[in-house]
């Protein structure tokens, strides 16, 4: 009832806690409250760094603005407003970026002991939250593209014979798409963890643009997915470190909110709620047109890297129907091994050499995000940079690394694991056979090589080191330099 009542009032032109904001600036309020910036009169430098503008609306909750760990005017009016515009039954407005969004829908559905089924290629926010709640990952170990060496999504059959091993999981989760773009069948898997009762975790940081174009795969709550977390500052257009999460209509609501308020910041930012708030707005009435440009774009992009040799800017020719059930067309997803250079080479002359920033690179693949913000020139500055390179830096790809999935032995359950007595050793031969107790992962995109509670074989010693080799931005272990990691003890 509280939803028909709000939705009477408020349409997709609203934005309540823009509105909100504004009327606080015109009343002229005296802060005697916190931050201690007082609308930036205290910290010069950072005013004018930053802009009046800004600071000016970096404010505490105060009931003219709701207060986000028990949103009850404005605050929950935008979230109303929010889960209409993304097809679902309740959207949170989240502050700590989707890594909160994902935890919070893995401890939302999952407590010690219990199992949860997902595919090894998460982000690391997922095996986080099974640390910090003591679920059990099941993996569903995805297949791999033979020549891109990039993980796949989850094929249905072994996402049946998972449920089938373990049919007392609680949920499944599963990317939507994954940061190459691939995307599984979605909506097959929703039907299947159904049918066996459990629920359905959507990571959705790359797909926020599928809920407002019809040329790009099915989103999470079009499919019927129980959750979804989504990355607005992405592809979405709002402030770093502002995301959302869905739920469907069979969610105890009530419940997620206390699960978010056990992490999230008793001080959201006004910044990043007002953010998520006139990006929905701009997405809700203009995200069709916004996409089709982004669309438009990529594939002029695609083709001109796909006509300079070497390079392969792959697209919606992958599709298989199973592990590739869909692809994102919108991501520019590019192989540079046959130029004889790693992702991550390509990525590190691209920015050192041409000033471009690319997303990441790995060991064979750079991907370059193209959003809303994007122009024509910025897509022709990149090809003419790709073409640079290729001519002037290209070796023989015969001594690289061919990139593949690493199937991990999983000897403990992650919580086990980080929480167990550790040894430290140097990256060397004497790891191998022994157990994880912290991550080893590139970052972006934040997959782990190795995960606490996975045993170290001789294949994840030599990625890591070539990974390492190459100028992978290592991250997860306890020693910042990444000499030693740590093991569980015996």
């Amino acid at each position: 009832m509280e939803n028909l009542h709000r939705i009477e009032y408020l349409n997709q032109d609203r934005v309540p806690i823009q509105e909100a904001l504004e009327k606080m600036k015109a009343i002229r309020l005296v802060p005697f409250d916190v931050p201690g910036h007082k609308r930036g009169r205290g910290n010069p430098m950072l005013t004018e760094f930053l802009g009046e503008d800004c600071l000016s609306v970096d404010v505490n909750s105060m009931k003219l603005l709701d207060n986000l760990c028990h949103p009850v005017s404005v605050i929950r009016d935008a979230e109303i407003l929010a889960a209409e515009a993304f097809h679902a039954a309740n959207a949170f407005f989240m502050v700590g970026g989707t890594t909160s969004a994902v935890q919070a829908m893995v401890l939302s559905t999952c407590k010690r002991g219990e199992k949860i089924i997902l595919p090894r290629n998460v982000h690391r926010s997922a095996i986080n939250a099974l640390i910090l709640c003591g679920a059990i990952p099941i993996y569903v170990n995805p297949q791999t593209e033979e020549n891109l060496g990039i993980s796949l999504g989850m094929k249905i059959e072994d996402l049946k014979s998972a449920i089938e091993k373990n049919p007392d999981a609680k949920a499944v989760l599963v990317n939507n798409p994954t940061y190459y773009g691939i995307c599984s069948n979605l909506e097959e898997i929703v039907k299947i963890a159904h049918d066996h009762g459990m629920k359905v975790l959507a990571d959705e940081a790359h797909g926020t643009h599928f809920y407002f174009s019809s040329k790009l795969p099915i989103s999470a709550m079009d499919a019927g997915a129980d959750f979804a977390s989504i990355s607005m500052h992405k592809s979405g257009g709002s402030l770093t470190q502002s995301s959302l999460l869905l739920t469907g209509k069979n969610i105890n609501t009530g419940y997620v909110h206390q699960i978010i308020n056990l992490s999230q910041t008793t001080s959201g930012s006004y910044l990043l709620l007002s953010s998520l708030d006139i990006s929905r707005k701009n997405l809700a009435l203009n995200g069709e047109k916004i996409f089709d440009k982004v669309i438009e774009l990529v594939e002029y992009a695609r083709n001109e890297i796909n006509a300079l040799g070497d390079y392969y800017a792959y697209s919606r020719e992958l599709i298989d129907g199973d592990s590739i059930f869909d692809f994102d067309i919108t991501k520019l997803s590019i192989f540079t091994r046959p130029t004889g250079l790693a992702g991550i080479e390509v990525y590190d002359l691209l920015r050192d050499e041409y000033d471009i920033q690319a997303e990441f690179g790995d060991i064979a693949n750079i991907l370059a995000y193209v959003s809303v913000g994007d122009r024509l020139k910025d897509i022709e500055r990149l090809v003419a940079a790709l073409g640079e390179i290729r001519r002037n830096y290209r070796k023989d790809p015969s001594k690289m690394l061919k990139a593949e999935y690493i199937e991990p032995e999983v000897v403990l359950p992650p919580q086990d694991a980080f929480y167990s007595e550790k040894i430290s050793k140097p990256i060397d031969e004497r790891l191998i056979g022994e157990v994880a107790a912290e991550f080893v992962m590139c970052y972006p995109p934040g997959i782990p090589i190795i995960a606490p509670g996975e045993r170290f074989t001789r294949e994840i010693l030599n990625y890591i080191r070539f990974a390492k080799k190459k100028g992978c931005q290592m991250t997860g272990p306890e020693d910042m330099s990444v000499q030693n990691l740590n093991i569980v003890a015996r």
